[in-house]
Formats: C-alpha cells, sequence, structure tokens
C-alpha cells in the first residue's frame, strides 16, 4: 500500500495531499476508508474530551449519508445540504448570531440526566 503523506500548514493545520489520496482510493478502496477513518479519528482525538463524543455523532451521521447516498455526487449534495442547514437553518448559526446582535440570545436549558438501574 502507497503512503499517503500529509504535510502541515504553518498554522498547524493538516494539509492532505489530494492525489495520492484519490491515487490510494483509486487503487486500493478498502486501504482508502481505513486511512480515512484513522485519520478522521485522529481529528477527533485532537479535540478537547468534551467536543469528541458530539464530533463522532456528527462523523456516524456523515458516515450513514455517504452509505445511503447512490453515488459520490448524491453523498455530496446531501452533505453540502447538511452544511447549509447548520448555518441558516432553524436554529442553524445565523439564526443564533441574530439573536446574539439584538441581545436576546437564551442558552439552551441544561438538564441534569438521570441513570437508571437497567431491569432484567
Amino acid at each position: 500500500m502507497p503512503e499517503v503523506k500529509t504535510s502541515t500548514r504553518q498554522s498547524g493545520e493538516a494539509l492532505i495531499e489530494f492525489d495520492q489520496w484519490a491515487e490510494l482510493a483509486k487503487t486500493d478502496p478498502e486501504a482508502f476508508e481505513a486511512r480515512r477513518a484513522a485519520t478522521i479519528e485522529a481529528l477527533i482525538q485532537q479535540m478537547p474530551a468534551h467536543k469528541q463524543h458530539r464530533m463522532r455523532c456528527l462523523q456516524w451521521k456523515i458516515d450513514q449519508v455517504r452509505d445511503r447516498a447512490g453515488n459520490p455526487m448524491a453523498a455530496c449534495i446531501k452533505l453540502s445540504e447538511m452544511m447549509w442547514d447548520s448555518l441558516v437553518g432553524p436554529g442553524g448559526l445565523r439564526e443564533t448570531l441574530e439573536q446574539v446582535s439584538e441581545g436576546r440570545f437564551q442558552p439552551q436549558p441544561r438538564a441534569i440526566v438521570l441513570e437508571f438501574p437497567a431491569t432484567h
């Protein structure tokens, strides 16, 4: 399997070498998927611990969209729609920023989740 290299920008962000990843996807799709999953997991592990679960849930949702799409272009379109919804849809970033700028932002209430013992 060819080594897929990544380099680093001055800001510390990973910069993926697209041509190498594309070649790996074409020549060894299973290795590509394994590398993709490992790279995503490595990125999630770099995040603060309190955000990791949410990011894994989001990645699961993304993977489900990709699996259910008929082809890569359909998956790309669906994922693009998801991103736009999170930006401009109900409860999205735009709405939240408007509420903050107008002084009417209300943080979501927090609740204590109770754990109940399993019944057999």
